[in-house]
Formats: structure tokens, C-alpha cells, sequence
């Protein structure tokens, strides 16, 4: 199954270097503030509304941050596709956070009904509880939905 880098795209670039293949990618998109390095690529909001997006490579297994949330893969395919995911309106970030602090981050996707459902969540042990909560909700549309 492609992953949706692939599917903007249009061609399908080779796995064994998946840091490799998204700066590829990445090129075609000049609105996007993109820095990388061999191990890393962090993709940048391009709006307020959006978020930061990295995709690291450690050892053998792929790391996708989204802000505060992260999960590890094994699978380069399995990281590429939560990776362009998250950069499409395909997926959104629920940040809860008390005094200003963000301390919990959930990744959604939308369910087979269109609604908005967690996928993971995230969060810190050490952070303001006696402050007031705010629930805020970014979004990328630097790629295209699936």
C-alpha cells in the first residue's frame, strides 16, 4: 500500500532511505519550511493553525513527533504514512493545555463516519493542574487529504 507521500508524488521513492525520500518529496512543495539533516526532517507549520512535524531515524526504527506526541516504528512504510498524515488535513492535534503549558497531545483521525477519533495520546506527569484547561485543535494542509 502507498503511503501518501508517495501518492502526491506519483512515484514511489525507494524505503531504504526514508529521510532521503521525503526531502525528495519535500522539493515540491517551496511553501514548506523544511530542515533536515541525515537522520532527521522537520517540517514546520506554515500557519498558525498547523503544527511541527519531524520524522527521525534511530537505529532501526522510525520516530514521527507531532509537537509533543510521538510514536516509534518499525516499519519505514508504517512512519512515512503517519508522517504525511500528519502533515494533510487527513489527521488533526488535540493540545490540552493548563497556564499556557501544553502537556497532553493526541493525534485524531477521522473514523469511517467522518468523525474525529484519537489514534494515540501523549502526555506530561509535571505541569500547572491548578491552572485553568484550554483544548486547542491544529491542523496541517500542507499535503492533500487522503
Amino acid at each position: 500500500m502507498p503511503t501518501r507521500l508517495q501518492l502526491v508524488q506519483g512515484a514511489t521513492p525507494h524505503l531504504g532511505d526514508p529521510i532521503a525520500a521525503v526531502q525528495v518529496i519535500l522539493r515540491k512543495y517551496p511553501q514548506a519550511r523544511v530542515e533536515s539533516s541525515p537522520a532527521r526532517v522537520t517540517v514546520y507549520p506554515v500557519d498558525a493553525t498547523g503544527f511541527e512535524v519531524s520524522l527521525k531515524i534511530h537505529k532501526s526504527a522510525c520516530h514521527v513527533f507531532c509537537e509533543g506526541w510521538h510514536e516509534e516504528f518499525a516499519d519505514p512504510e508504517s512512519a512515512l504514512h503517519c508522517f504525511a498524515s500528519a502533515l494533510s488535513p487527513a489527521s488533526r492535534l488535540r493540545v490540552t493545555r493548563r497556564g499556557g503549558v501544553a502537556y497532553r497531545w493526541e493525534l485524531q483521525g477521522r473514523d469511517a463516519s467522518g468523525q474525529w477519533v484519537g489514534v494515540s495520546e501523549v502526555g506530561r506527569w509535571l505541569f500547572p493542574f491548578w491552572a485553568r484547561k484550554e483544548v486547542v485543535y491544529l491542523q496541517n494542509q500542507l499535503l492533500e487529504a487522503a
